[in-house]
C-alpha cells in the first residue's frame, strides 16, 4: 500500500446521503485490482481511516473515483470537503477479485447499497475481457439510486428497491432465480446478511463475495475486521481488511 496526498477533483452528491468523489494522483498507477479499496484519513479530528471502495480508475489520467454514504461523524466531515481540497489516502488495499483465474463468459453482478460501486469497476473489466454482464442492484428506496446509467452502459440492468418505489419491490434475492442458466459466475457486495442470502440462493454457482466490515488500521495489524470460517481451529477467521475483502462463499461463514 501506498500513502499519498491527493487532490480532490470532482465531489458531488449522487443520492440520499450517498457521495461520489474523484481524486488524482499516483495510487491510480498502482495496478488496482476491482474489489480493492482505499483508506482515507478525513483529518485530524478522526483518529482512525475510513476504507472507501473504489468505484472506477483512470490510470491514464491518474484518477480513481470512489462513492461513500453518510453513516457517521467521520463521513459527514468528508462531505465538507471541496474540489481543490486534498486527502490522505492510503492504498490500494486488500485482496481484489481474481481477474486472472476467472474462466467465465457470462457474469452476475450482485449489489446492495454503497456495495454497488466496485461492482462497477469489476463490471467494467470484465466487458473489456469480453464478457457478458448482467447487473442486479438494490437500495432502500428510488431515493438512494446511484449508477443506474453507467450499470446500463455494461449491460442489463435490474433494480430492485425494499419500499417499491422503483423497479422490482423486494431484494435483490427475489430478481435471481429468473436469471438461472444466464450466468456461469456470480460477483456480490453488500451487507452480511444480503451476501448470505445471496450465497444461498445461488449455491451450485462458482461465486465470489465482497464483505463490507468497518476497519480499524486496515493493514491486518489488529483484529478489528474478522469474519469466521469453517474451520474450528484458532485459525478459523480472516482478515477482511487484509485477506479480503473478496472471498469465496465457502471460506467464510456469514
Amino acid at each position: 500500500m501506498k500513502r499519498e496526498w491527493m487532490d480532490i477533483l470532482h465531489h458531488e452528491k449522487v443520492a440520499t446521503d450517498t457521495y461520489q468523489m474523484v481524486l488524482n494522483g499516483d495510487i491510480p498507477g498502482s495496478g488496482i485490482r476491482p474489489g480493492q479499496f482505499v483508506h482515507i484519513l478525513v483529518d485530524d479530528n478522526f483518529f482512525l481511516r475510513r476504507p472507501i471502495s473504489i468505484a472506477d480508475v483512470d490510470e491514464q489520467a491518474g484518477t480513481l473515483t470512489i462513492l461513500y454514504k453518510v453513516l457517521g461523524k467521520g463521513t459527514k466531515s468528508l462531505t465538507a470537503k471541496q474540489q481543490g481540497d486534498k486527502l490522505d489516502v492510503l492504498g490500494p488495499g486488500g485482496n481484489g477479485f481474481p481477474m486472472e483465474e476467472l474462466k467465465t463468459k457470462r457474469a452476475l453482478l450482485i449489489g446492495g447499497g454503497i456495495g454497488v460501486p466496485p461492482l462497477h469497476y469489476l463490471g467494467r473489466q470484465l466487458v473489456e475481457q469480453g464478457i457478458e454482464v448482467i447487473s442486479v442492484l438494490g437500495f432502500q428506496s428510488k431515493e438512494y439510486i446511484f449508477f443506474e446509467k453507467q450499470f446500463n452502459e455494461l449491460g442489463e440492468v435490474y433494480v430492485a428497491t425494499n419500499d417499491g418505489s422503483y423497479g422490482h419491490h423486494g431484494f435483490v434475492t427475489d430478481i435471481l432465480p429468473g436469471l438461472e442458466g444466464r450466468f456461469d459466475t456470480y460477483f456480490s457486495c453488500g451487507p452480511a446478511v444480503m451476501l448470505k442470502a445471496v450465497s444461498k440462493e445461488l449455491t451450485g454457482y462458482d461465486g465470489y463475495l465482497s464483505i463490507e466490515e468497518r476497519m480499524g488500521c486496515g493493514v491486518g495489524a489488529c483484529f478489528a475486521c474478522v469474519v469466521p470460517t469453517p474451520e474450528s481451529d484458532a485459525k478459523g477467521y480472516r482478515k477482511i481488511c487484509r485477506d479480503g475483502p473478496v472471498f469465496k462463499p465457502e471460506e467464510v461463514v456469514l
